[in-house]
């Protein structure tokens, strides 16, 4: 049997076939969650529709659907930029096929630096100070940095207080840290090119989710009408955080390498695993916690 089966497949076969599987697999893992999986369900049904028409000799029907499909061909790359520009970053850094220890071995020392951000960001809620905080990590925010005014300055909760004063001059943007130090104030973001019309979010909420689209950043937003704290992360906006120390451990648990995944093995299997499993599993259990 064995026999049989080996002159139709050869080893070489059995590789292109892994190797596209892995390939479909972590496409599917990076448009997951995103709205390219609506547009590719789209497409799906779009080719499924010229079967048919072709299938049943529809002419014009398959004509028309044909063009469709040439139209949405070129279309795409430019549809799914930020998926696109995503992909590459995470390639470029090895986020894509990364399996070593030194990231998941490390010890964090931004525990000080993220409970200063909490402490700031309730200092302004109390007063009802609208504010972006941009956490950096692995993705570098220069393009940003240099949209605003350069400080170089140590963080402090006395600092960013003291920007997002009403009046003040960089109180309308963003501000960028990167470690423990405040790189640049007044700087701009992009809006997020997602709906949100289920949701009544302003300006600051749009660009902080829409950052968090196109990097790996943590934005902090402090709403100047309410006062609300939330975190976008990956392209969402949480919900309103109410306790500081609650905001600590959510930003803790944004900031640091995933624990599930530095909890596995370094087989291949596991680590696929592990990638399956939803993104908000730490920040659920920082809420919990």
């Amino acid at each position: 049997m064995w026999n049989s089966v080996s002159q139709y497949v050869s080893l070489t076969d059995v590789i292109d076939i892994v190797a596209t599987s892995v390939l479909i697999y972590y496409l599917l893992l990076l448009i997951r969650g995103t709205r390219a999986v609506q547009m590719v369900t789209g497409v799906f049904v779009l080719v499924a529709l010229l079967g048919v028409a072709n299938l049943l000799h529809l002419l014009v029907l398959g004509t028309i659907l044909w063009f469709i499909a040439v139209s949405a061909a070129v279309t795409l790359p430019i549809v799914f930029q930020p998926e696109l520009r995503r992909a590459l970053e995470q390639l470029g850094r090895g986020g894509f096929f990364h399996f070593s220890d030194d990231e998941r071995a490390r010890t964090r020392a931004e525990d000080k630096v993220m409970a200063t951000l909490a402490k700031a960001a309730f200092l302004l809620s109390r007063n009802k100070y609208g504010a972006l905080i941009v956490i950096e990590q692995q993705t570098g925010l220069k393009e940003f940095v240099e949209s605003g005014t350069t400080l170089n300055a140590e963080l402090s909760a006395e600092l960013l207080l003291s920007i997002f004063v009403p009046r003040s001059p960089l109180h309308d943007g963003a501000v960028i840290v990167r470690e423990n130090v405040v790189e640049a104030a007044g700087c701009f973001l992009p809006l997020a090119e997602q709906s949100l019309a289920e949701r009544r979010v302003g300006t600051r909420h749009r660009a902080a989710i829409g950052l968090s689209e196109q990097t790996d950043a943590v934005v902090i937003v402090v709403s100047e009408e309410s006062g609300a704290i939330s975190v976008a992360r990956d392209g969402k906006l949480s919900r309103a955080i109410e306790e500081e120390t609650r905001l600590f451990r959510v930003l803790l648990a944004s900031t640091r390498p995933r624990r599930d995944l530095r909890a596995t093995r370094d087989d291949f299997v596991t680590h696929l695993r592990a990638r399956l499993r939803p993104h908000q599993r730490d920040e659920k259990k920082a809420e919990q916690g």
